[in-house]
């Protein structure tokens, strides 16, 4: 999301991200990423059981487009950033636009299943 935030901002868009860890791994992952939009903390994962977001298990790590999300993001110059306390949460992508309407909602299947960026962009009015 990094790469693409001034597209995000040229639609008037703000973003956030939420994390499993507690401050400390926040701290760390903002450093190592170099994210400078905001970071909540969720240690309970509570926005995690709302959002009804999937697990994953060891059987994720041998799927094929597992293996090629890796192959992407380690070309891309990304790597594994220090493993949470549930390394096997899977994450989503959600755009919430003013009074409380659902604009986007994308639930990861396995690692590395990220919402795709023009997908995001096209579910943001035009300014």
């Amino acid at each position: 999301m990094r790469e693409h935030q001034q597209a995000f901002r040229e639609k008037h868009a703000s973003l956030a991200a939420i994390s499993l860890g507690d401050a400390h791994y926040a701290r760390i992952f903002q450093q190592d990423t170099g994210i400078d939009f905001p970071l909540l903390i969720d240690e309970h994962r509570q926005t995690y059981e709302i959002a009804d977001l999937k697990s994953a298990n060891l059987l994720h790590l041998l799927r094929g487009d597992n293996f090629k999300s890796r192959q992407r993001a380690s070309a891309a110059g990304h790597r594994q950033h220090k493993l949470g306390r549930n390394p096997f949460q899977l994450g989503g992508t959600f755009i919430f636009g003013p009074g409380n309407v659902d604009r986007f909602a994308h639930l990861s299947e396995t690692f590395g299943d990220n919402a795709p960026i023009p997908s995001l962009l096209a579910a943001l009015p035009s300014p």
